[in-house]
């Protein structure tokens, strides 16, 4: 049988309270709850923070393409096919779509609201996006093939669900969309109108594009805005989302100085920064719990000290060196922390599995109606590291007390 280290051995026999020294035994408790504490509520802080900022870019990259590639000038892509086909012959490029995107106001017998529309192509879209997948009701396909209502056909529209739901639409329904860049008459611009039928609607989860996006296809967006056989852009799907920027410099030196590309970062920086931030500030805050923790330790160590005074006098006149007692005290606090860090994990991610289970965000302001939570390895090991780090520092003190007793002072009275 090995034999513990007397350092480790006496270590946790002053973890220990006599009977008639409760009251180091209670600290010790207090200790151990206070960074446990500390560790769960940094590890449910995180998980929320984290899983939110996955979750909202999943809903970006759901609705949105990984790399947008542009004319530089505002004529738009005329040769989009053969753009497309060179594109998909680039490395990491999964597949590519165009679109065209502007600006239009919805009109029914309900509503009124300003959004956005896109027109696409319905059987390449789904390659780049998860529209096919998001429509709950109706069918992408029908962007192609219209609707007919009383014997008149209609081009097929497909509405967010927040927008349905503002302008007191469904399936079959018809609506006026409303560019206001029409033809020039002899008062000014005369907004051009015209009316399609409600073919589909999706729910892509995320308020902001439920509320202001529509669908319809290239080539009633291209009649309708009177542009020719152009698109806006061309949109791209690639193997690597974390790796999109050097995709993107390299499909520009692929079609040359006429065409730039966006990736998603770019185009979503600010959001994604300011979340990156706010989990930095979040962590730097509640570490101080961790902190309050480690005060708690200091006074269990010191208190320890002075009642284990004599016995420390006793281990010196043994021969027990500054460091050795200095040891001790050390791994007492290590202790505590690597308690309190076992302790902490399973209840931070019990907390965070509540808090994904029974807590709701308001989606117009959240963006989303569910708290997502999302557990990261890397995230609980910077804790628990972070904890344990902040335990072995707190010891320091207490334990070159211990190491600079005078044994002939401990003892004098003994």
């Amino acid at each position: 049988m090995t034999k513990l280290p007397y350092e480790l051995f006496i270590a946790l026999r002053y973890l220990k309270a006599k009977k008639r020294h409760k009251a180091i035994s209670l600290n010790t408790f207090i200790s151990i709850g206070g960074v446990s504490l500390g560790v769960a509520t940094l590890i449910a802080t995180l998980a929320v923070m984290t899983g939110f900022s996955e979750d909202l870019r999943n809903k970006i990259l759901g609705t949105n393409a990984h790399i947008i590639v542009q004319g530089v000038t505002r004529a738009g892509i005329s040769d989009y096919k053969g753009v497309v086909t060179n594109i998909e012959k680039i490395p990491n490029v999964i597949s590519a779509a165009p679109f065209i995107h502007n600006e239009v106001m919805l009109t029914s017998s309900f509503g009124t609201t300003g959004t956005v529309i896109r027109g696409i192509d319905p059987l390449l879209e789904g390659k780049v996006t998860d529209i096919a997948r998001t429509v709950k009701i109706g069918d992408i396909k029908s962007l192609q093939s219209g609707f007919k209502i009383e014997g008149t056909m209609y081009p097929g529209l497909i509405l967010g669900s927040e927008l349905a739901r503002h302008l007191a639409v469904t399936i079959g329904d018809t609506i006026n969309v409303v560019s206001p860049t029409g033809e020039i008459g002899p008062l000014g611009m005369i907004p051009k109108f015209k009316r399609f039928a409600v073919t589909g609607i999706f729910d892509s989860g995320m308020y902001e594009y439920d509320s202001k996006l529509a669908y319809i296809s290239i080539p009633d967006a291209q009649k309708f805005f009177n542009t020719g056989d152009v698109v806006s852009a061309v949109a791209i799907r690639i193997d690597d989302i974390f790796n999109a920027k050097e995709i993107a410099r390299n499909i520009e030196s692929n079609l040359g100085p006429s065409f730039f590309a966006r990736d998603w970062m770019e185009m979503n920086r600010n959001l994604f920064s300011a979340l990156l931030l706010e989990k930095i500030v979040m962590f730097i805050i509640l570490i101080l719990i961790v902190l309050v923790a480690a005060f708690n330790i200091i006074g269990t160590l010191t208190m320890i000290v002075i009642e284990k005074s004599r016995e420390i006098a006793i281990l010196k006149t043994m021969g027990a060196t500054k460091r050795s007692i200095m040891s001790i005290f050390i791994i007492q606090g290590v202790l505590i922390g690597i308690a309190g860090t076992i302790i902490g994990t399973p209840l931070g991610y019990g907390i965070s599995v509540l808090i994904q289970n029974f807590f709701t965000l308001p989606a117009d302001v959240y963006y989303i109606a569910h708290i997502p939570v999302r557990i990261n390895m890397y995230d609980i090991m910077l804790v628990g590291f972070s904890a344990i780090g902040i335990s072995l520092l707190a010891t320091l003190y207490p334990s070159w007390q211990a190491a600079k007793l005078d044994p002939v002072e401990a003892l004098r009275y003994e």
